[in-house]
């Protein structure tokens, strides 16, 4: 892509706009230019420092979770050669003379300009910290710093079982480093010198919220500090910091990732004005302060209110500006911008919006918090009620919505907007309810009213069509949800039917492939995609999304269509997701985890006994789960048949920890040991469990039964909780912990166990047959008309008079369960898939190795698989 050297370029037949810079906000003003004809009436030069074009600086992190270079890239395929854009990658700019309007590179090349922009970005800050030059010292900026960062990690861990990194910063950037060094198997530190991580973004308590969290993946945070010294050893590699309150962190590497500075240099070296700070003046129309053929947008500017912004999103109206200032179009001109931010920082979410320090005076605060889950959620209101802005951390679901609500006086009280769905708050605000003014994508600076336009006037009737006319949604990816929910309004409010089918190979939603299924009495895949596949997906294979959909409502329906329902014979193994070929979890390293059921956590020494031994003689790593259970963690596939055959002698059964089926169904001891207990919840927890063993949902299922009213088992955290009353049972529905976490709601109280059990029954089999793919029933409750009243009305008071039919269904599934690995140790057909090579049966995978740590193993980073099906040829070519 890039231009032949040559010392000189002079092309004056035609007005020349010469970019400084190919980042993100250059490439975006690219676009713009193009967008506006000027490439087709003027030459542009691109002059870039880095070896490749523009990438995704914002998801720079997903290096690290298997995302290539090229796959970060922003640049489409032929973009510069169709529109005859010159770009220079790896010849950055050395000076400008704006006498001569010229630029000249580090090649030797110069170009003259008519119009210049200077897209610079910024540069690392690195504090003046003794040692920061040391060996194994790194900034996080580019490809090139984490692909240094990558090698010298990997160094470390052939040296040592556990070495140490530690990040420099506690910002957005600072964070995404440390879930890098932890992604690379190094115990992590984060030094950040404010007293709480991301001190700009979030206040006192969504920051202490965030450290709780990280806290508990592991990463060791250290706040109100800074570095003293960098140590070094004999050899000039790091050994340590010195911490400014007199602490020390052995540590093996140290990345700076402590902010950055607008890269001005070439500005000032030409005489243009720079501000006090840093940031090349310019004005609304990002022009600079003084000379009119020179602009400058993105981090490198100081826009006229006087910040640098280090966003995306005002870099991208930068570019806008600047691009309709060259193109001779009027401008609205730049005089600030909406720094709000939603992101996921060590897979936690984290956003903030408007006024989120509550700097407005006379402002108050509207605070929900659970230290438990890790959720804070503050939201800043005027005394008149209109909302000045918030701060979410632990869930920023409502991001796309409260965030356009910004300014406005919300149509429901605030406290309202911060509840947790099932705990007395009304449904939550769709992006539907916001006023066309509103703003969805922040990044491009797209309106719901925009969006609708491009529905009702620019008849774009899909949402990659709106995507491609408005830009909504291309950048950060925020507001994909909202915009799919919008688009889809507006085109049934247009009388368009709308597309709901599961995937480009069928027209149909998943419950009415279930419908299908179920009434027509389909057995096969291949039959189902031949009758009800849309044309032109007949004949085919199918895809990823409706296989294994597919295959999980043959399993959940297979005693009632008459299908075998083992899930590993014929055409229903090929339909399977990863983890189900192998009836086990596949971990980060190829090797497989092992999880027995144990009912309600209760256990026999002598089954805990045969659960040791088998882990000491397979050399496995043993934990034990939240979920009461325990996992067995770094079998070799062949290793599988093996450990099983002893488990499966002992009385132990598949824990289907690895399939959309029931998990656990945890319990406290209840009243048979605790004082407070009111009812036998173990004993219960253990017939609910072996109940629904099996049975295949549409994405996993965990329960809990709580003894009394304390609830230690958690109930209402679990897709179906059960609460003990003096009375009875009360029976919670909807619940959901983990990301999205939910309050169950209750469906009914006081209950004998025999009407517990049916409502359990209905509920669950209701949820099957019409929830969509790999939807959890915290959000198949949410979506579904009419919300939990509906559910109630249709498994309590059988208002459709279902109830007969969904208790049939659940009685088939339990009167015709078998456990998946019994079955498949009797069957030696089914055994000969459990191999690593399948030209090689008795060779085990070389890749699978393991390293010691605290008396146990943890799989060997440095030669790590990857998320692959480890079957594979000893070429390492697909079987």
């Amino acid at each position: 892509m890039a231009a032949a050297a040559s010392p000189t370029s002079t092309d004056t037949t035609r007005p020349t706009v010469v970019l400084i810079g190919h980042g993100m906000v250059g490439q975006r003003f690219l676009e713009e230019l193009a967008e506006r004809g000027v490439t087709e009436r003027a030459r542009v030069v691109v002059l870039c420092e880095e070896p490749r074009p523009a990438y995704d600086r914002v998801q720079l992190t997903s290096y690290f979770a298997g995302r290539s270079p090229e796959d970060l890239s922003m640049v489409e395929a032929g973009f510069m050669e169709k529109h005859g854009i010159e770009l220079r990658l790896g010849d950055p700019a050395e000076t400008i003379d704006r006498e001569t309007r010229t630029v000249t590179a580090r090649s030797g090349f110069t170009v003259r300009y008519d119009q210049l922009v200077l897209a610079t970005g910024s540069y690392p800050f690195v504090p003046p910290v003794p040692g920061k030059d040391h060996k194994g010292t790194f900034v996080y900026r580019t490809i090139e710093d984490l692909l240094a960062i990558e090698e010298f990690a990997q160094r470390l861990m052939q040296k040592q079982d556990v070495p140490s990194g530690s990040v420099v910063g506690g910002g957005l950037l600072g964070l995404e480093a440390a879930g890098a060094l932890k992604g690379l198997g190094l115990e992590t530190h984060v030094v950040e010198f404010a007293p709480r991580l991301m001190p700009v973004q979030v206040d006192e308590g969504g920051g202490e919220a965030l450290r709780r969290t990280i806290e508990d993946m592991g990463v060791i945070v250290h706040t109100g500090v800074g570095g003293k010294e960098i140590t070094a050893g004999e050899d000039g590699a790091v050994t340590g910091m010195e911490l400014s309150d007199g602490s020390r962190i052995d540590t093996d590497m140290v990345v700076f990732s402590a902010g950055v500075r607008p890269r001005d240099q070439l500005a000032r070296d030409c005489g243009l004005e720079v501000g006090e700070r840093g940031g090349i003046v310019v004005d609304a129309d990002c022009r600079t302060a003084n000379d009119p053929a020179v602009y400058a947008i993105g981090e490198c500017a100081l826009a006229c209110d006087g910040r640098v912004y280090g966003l995306v999103a005002p870099g991208y109206e930068m570019a806008r500006t600047a691009a309709s200032a060259i193109a001779g179009e009027g401008t609205d001109g730049f005089a600030g911008a909406d720094l709000s931010t939603k992101l996921k920082l060590l897979g936690v979410d984290v956003a903030s919006f408007g006024d989120a320090h509550g700097a407005t005076e006379g402002c108050l605060d509207v605070v929900y918090a659970d230290s438990r889950s890790g959720v804070y959620k503050k939201l800043v209101v005027a005394q008149d009620g209109t909302l000045l802005g918030g701060v979410l951390v632990g869930d920023a679901e409502a991001y796309g919505t409260l965030r356009p609500l910004t300014g406005t006086v919300p149509p429901v009280s605030p406290e309202q907007l911060v509840l947790p769905a099932g705990t007395g708050g009304p449904v939550a605000l769709g992006p539907s309810a916001l006023p066309d003014d509103a703003v969805i994508c922040n990044c491009h600076n797209v309106t719901k009213g925009a969006i609708r336009s491009a529905v009702t006037e620019h008849s774009c009737g899909t949402v990659p069509e709106v995507k491609k006319c408005t830009k909504a949604g291309t950048g950060c990816g925020s507001c994909v949800k909202a915009l799919t929910t919008l688009v889809n309004d507006e085109l049934e409010a247009s009388g368009v039917t709308v597309d709901k089918g599961l995937c480009a190979c069928f027209p149909h939603s998943r419950a009415e492939l279930y419908e299908i299924v179920r009434t027509l009495r389909l057995t096969s895949y291949e039959e189902l995609l031949a009758s009800h596949g849309r044309p032109e997906a007949r004949g085919g294979d199918g895809c990823e999304v409706c296989k294994p959909t597919i295959g999980s409502i043959i399993a959940s329906l297979a005693p009632s269509v008459g299908a075998d329902g083992y899930i590993l014979d014929g055409e229903q193994a090929a339909l399977q997701d990863t983890n189900d070929h192998f009836l086990a979890n596949l971990q980060r390293n190829g090797s497989y985890s092992i999880v027995p059921r144990i009912p309600g956590g209760e256990i026999t020494p002598e089954k805990l006994i045969v659960i040791g031994e088998v882990a000491r003689d397979f050399g496995l790593y043993t934990k034990i789960t939240g979920g009461q259970r325990i996992d067995l963690f770094g079998a070799r596939v062949d290793q599988l048949p093996l450990i099983w055959t002893r488990l499966v002698d002992a009385g132990f059964e598949s824990g289907h920890a690895y399939g959309k089926a029931l998990r656990t169904v945890k319990s406290c001891v209840g009243q048979t040991w605790c004082r407070y207990g009111v009812q036998d919840s173990v004993r219960m927890a253990i017939d609910l469990e072996l109940r629904y063993r099996g049975l295949r949902s549409p994405h996993k299922l965990k329960s809990a039964v709580s003894g009394c009213a304390r609830e230690c088992a958690e109930a209402r955290g679990k897709d179906f909780g059960v609460i003990a009353t003096s009375n009875g049972w009360n029976l919670y529905v909807g619940g959901n912990g983990g990301a999205d976490p939910r309050h169950a709601d209750l469906l009914a109280q006081d209950l004998s166990d025999a009407e517990l059990i049916r409502l359990i029954d209905r509920f669950l089999m209701f949820y099957i047959r019409t929830a969509d793919r790999l939807e959890r029933t915290s959000a198949w409750l949410e979506r579904i008309e009419g919300g939990l009243d509906h559910v109630r009305d249709v498994v309590v008071h059988d208002s459709l008079g279902l109830c007969d039919e969904l208790e049939a269904l659940m009685a088939a599934h339990v009167a015709h369960y078998r456990d998946e690995w019994a079955e498949t140790l009797n069957d030696p057909e089914r055994l000969a898939r459990f191999v690593s090579f399948v030209n090689a049966p008795d060779a085990p995978d070389p890749s699978v190795r393991f390293v010691p740590e605290r008396d146990q193993v943890k799989p060997d980073l440095t030669v790590l698989a990857g998320p692959t099906l480890p079957i594979r040829t000893l070429e390492g070519t697909s079987a």
